[in-house]
This record gives structure tokens, C-alpha cells and sequence, in this order.
């Protein structure tokens, strides 16, 4: 059983923990409401729920002194990356402190022998792929935002590149973290594997600020691979995609990236950036490699394709070219309010089993159609994640209600075909309702019972993925 919600802390305990942050670290508390609600939700249609005060730490010292602070006073604490997420996860519902990481954004330390390197949080994936460039690696993961390490891995991101190098699990070796008793937590070392005790960092990777607050992540790095090529390959349906795409992983080719877009989100992209794709679903791919392998892989996915009825598949090995390709799929999300000038952009995303990806779509597709909503699909195709982006009139009460449902809708399909509400998004506010649906009360429990057992007082990020 859950326990209830705790009563509301009084006005004088908020005002006191906000004079002892002032008193330790002067300017760099705000409390001023414009940067109070820079800091809550802003990306989805979930309300703007702000902090009472927001703090930039500089040091994991920093952070543990926030967090002693706040817990004398029952204060809740909101870790807050680049603010990207899409499920209301630095929103504070019941008040509280951000902790804003843009000043802890060092790298500490690159082993390019090991490949790896250990960061602070507030770095972004672009940040610190800048700071490797010379040294021959990077950090492969991404999102499409440039979001910050730390807040990728509270959430779990993946994106396009996690068919081939998989995701923040598989990505980050060991985190230090900063506990609701304000001790420093040291989740693992450098080594590649270890069997040594339960896997504390694949707890804290995706556990959303609710169990601990990240200070610093030692994270594995790839090597730039010698030659890259991509390309995109309309297809007469999103069957022949998701076929296509089955089977070249089925063939053991090692795809680094393979992206879906239905004809509506083609559409758009052209629009926005200027491109003059085929206005049919198609597929955006890149293999990684030595210049002999991505020009075998890129035949052999060709020739995939034309079996499914797809092509031409162009593609090339030059840079600028790929790059204003993947620009354009990146800045997917933006594009999508030239079909709707003025309409807000929910986003949200489900993951199915890749061999129902093609089913789901398009019973979404139908969905979408009978729904009068204008939706747009992108998906992971690899990994049978993909997004709906909904471009609605929040002003409109009956266009909402058909939105929320539809996107409900959504969620229960994936779950039916034995999928989940959210493969890279998170759970947040917005989709904890689901969680009963998708583990089963037990798993819940189990959930809820870890919360309190590293959280008792529950001012860890509270109202996120568990309800206490």
C-alpha cells in the first residue's frame, strides 16, 4: 500500500529553507517568477507548476548543501538540466527548489585508452562531442535536443543512434549521486562490467531525480568511425518501412540509424528546410564503418529496400550533405508548425516489439484520421519506438478532448501489443497513470517501496513516476 500524500509544509518553512539557500549562496538563489517558471513544465499541455526558488550549484559539495537544507525543512527538490523533457518532469507541484545544473558543465577526466570520460551534469551531448572532437571519439546518444548528460540519463534518453549503440543504460558506467540524507552515493567504477552487488547506476538511470540527485557521470565513449554514409528511401506504405527495416537488421547489417517518417512529417520537414523529399513514408539511414563497409551496407540495404517495393535509396558519404539531412530530421519537432501556424505542440512517444511497429502505426494513422487531429509520425524504426506529435488549438475544449484521447488511444495499442507507454520520453506527471497498465500493482509496489526506503520524507523530485 501507498502511503498518502503528506500534508503541505507551512508558509514559514518555505521561507526559512529560502533564507538559509540565501544566506549560502547569495546570487546564485532566485527567486524572481519569471525564472521561477523558466523552470517549470513549459513542452506539454500539463499546467506550469514553478518552484519557489531556484539555485545554480557549483560543486557536489554545493548540492549536498542544498539538499541538508531542504530536507530539515521538508523541501522538495527539482533536479533541472536544459528543461527539454516532455512529461512535466521539472515541474514542482508542491513548490519547492530547482536545482539548476548550468554551472556544473566540466568534463573532468577522458581515458581515450578506456573509452570513456567522467562529466559533470550540466554538459550537453553537443558540448562535450565538441570538447572530444580532436581526441578521435564521442558520445553517440541523441536525442535530437541538445540536452544536458545529467537529465539525459534521469530520464533514459535514447534516440537515433540507439539502434547501434543503444541507450543511456547501455551508456553510462557509474554515476555519483547525492542522496535525500545528503550523503554522496558512488554507484560503480570504470570497469567495463563487474557482478559485484545489485546495479545501483541502472537504478538511478531513469529513476527521473526521484531517488537522488546526479553530480557527476562516467560515461562510455565510441570512435568516430572513419567513413559514414546515409541516405533516405521513400516506400509505398509504412509496412514496406517497417519490413524493410526488420529485415536489414535481421540480415546482421549494423545500421547506426534508421528513421521513419510518415507523409505528413515529410511534408512538413520540406517545408521548414527547404527540401524536396518525396512526400511518401520513408526511411533516413546511415551506416558507420570503414569506406568499403558503409558502401557494402548501403548496396545491400538497397537492395532490402527494392524487394519491399522501395526506392530509389540515394545516398551518399559526404558530410554536408548528411548533415543537412539530419538537421532537417532533427529539427522535425519545429517543422511541424508549418501545418498549423499558432497551434501547440504536444509531443508524445509508445514502443512496441519491432515486428508489431508496422500494425501499430497504422491503426495510429487511422486513429489520427478518424480523430480530425493534425499528427505527424517519426519513429525509431530500429527499436519500433516512434512519436506522435499532435498540433492542436488549446483554446479549443472539444479539440483537446479528441487529443487527450487519441493520444490515450495510443497508449493502450502499445500496451496491447505487448509494448510500452513511453520508450524514450519518460514517465513524469504525464504518463504515470499508465504505469498500473503496464507492470501490474506488484511491480508498482516494488517501485514505491524503493522510493521510500531512499526517500522517506519524499523531496526527491515528488509526483513523478510513483504517487506518495
Amino acid at each position: 500500500m501507498q502511503k498518502p500524500v503528506s500534508p503541505p509544509r507551512s508558509a514559514k518553512a518555505t521561507q526559512d529553507a529560502i533564507a538559509q539557500l540565501n544566506a549560502a549562496f547569495g546570487n546564485r538563489v532566485v527567486t524572481s517568477q519569471a525564472v521561477r517558471e523558466q523552470h517549470g513544465n513549459t513542452v506539454t499541455w500539463l499546467p506550469n507548476e514553478p518552484p519557489d526558488a531556484v539555485v545554480f550549484p557549483q560543486s557536489t559539495a554545493d548540492v549536498q548543501q542544498v539538499v541538508t537544507i531542504c530536507a530539515a525543512h521538508g523541501m522538495p527538490i527539482i533536479p533541472f538540466g536544459t528543461g527539454s523533457s516532455l512529461e512535466g518532469h521539472v515541474n514542482a507541484p508542491r513548490g519547492g527548489v530547482s536545482v539548476d545544473f548550468r554551472d556544473m558543465n566540466k568534463v573532468l577526466a577522458v581515458h581515450a585508452e578506456d573509452l570513456d570520460c567522467v562529466i559533470e551534469p550540466g554538459i550537453t551531448r553537443k558540448q562535450l562531442n565538441e570538447y572530444l572532437r580532436d581526441s578521435g571519439l564521442f558520445f553517440p546518444i541523441d536525442p535530437g535536443a541538445d540536452a544536458s548528460l545529467g537529465g539525459m540519463a534521469a530520464t533514459r534518453a535514447s534516440g537515433t543512434n540507439a539502434v547501434r549503440y543503444g541507450t543511456m543504460k547501455d551508456n553510462v558506467l557509474a554515476l555519483k549521486v547525492v542522496m535525500a540524507n545528503g550523503e554522496v552515493m558512488t554507484t560503480a567504477r570504470r570497469a567495463k562490467k563487474t557482478s559485484a552487488g545489485y546495479d545501483l547506476t541502472r537504478l538511478i538511470v531513469g529513476s527521473e531525480g526521484t531517488l537522488g540527485i546526479i553530480t557527476e557521470l562516467t560515461l562510455k565513449l565510441a570512435g568516430i568511425p572513419e567513413a559514414i554514409s546515409g541516405g533516405i528511401c521513400p516506400f509505398p506504405s509504412v509496412d514496406a518501412c517497417c519490413k524493410t527495416a526488420i529485415e536489414t537488421i535481421q540480415s546482421g547489417i549494423p545500421i547506426a540509424r534508421v528513421e521513419l517518417l510518415d507523409p505528413l512529417q515529410v511534408k512538413a520537414v520540406n517545408t521548414h528546410s527547404k527540401l524536396d523529399l518525396p512526400e511518401t513514408p520513408m526511411l533516413l539511414v546511415e551506416f558507420h564503418g570503414t569506406a568499403a563497409s558503409v558502401a557494402e551496407q548501403s548496396k545491400r540495404f538497397g537492395e532490402i529496400a527494392a524487394e519491399h517495393g522501395g526506392g530509389p535509396f540515394a545516398w551518399t558519404t559526404k558530410p554536408e550533405d548528411r548533415t543537412k539531412l539530419w538537421e532537417a530530421r532533427h529539427n522535425a519537432a519545429l517543422a511541424n508548425f508549418t501545418l498549423r501556424a499558432g497551434a501547440q505542440m504536444i509531443a508524445t512517444d509508445v514502443c512496441v516489439p519491432i515486428s508489431r511497429l508496422a500494425e501499430c502505426v497504422s491503426e495510429t494513422q487511422a486513429d489520427i484520421a478518424q480523430s480530425r487531429i493534425i499528427a505527424p509520425i517519426v519513429g525509431h524504426v530500429g527499436d519500433g519506438n516512434f512519436h506522435l506529435t499532435l498540433m492542436i488549438d488549446n483554446t479549443d475544449a472539444d479539440e483537446v478532448a479528441r487529443a487527450r484521447a487519441l493520444s490515450e488511444r495510443l497508449v493502450e495499442r502499445a500496451l496491447k501489443m505487448d509494448g510500452t507507454s513511453t520508450g524514450e520520453h519518460g514517465v513524469g506527471q504525464g504518463k504515470m497513470k499508465y504505469l498500473q497498465a503496464e507492470h501490474g500493482a506488484p511491480a508498482l509496489a516494488a517501485m514505491a517501496a524503493i522510493k521510500r526506503a531512499l526517500d522517506p520524507q519524499n523531496i526527491m523530485n515528488p509526483g513523478k513516476i510513483v504517487a506518495l
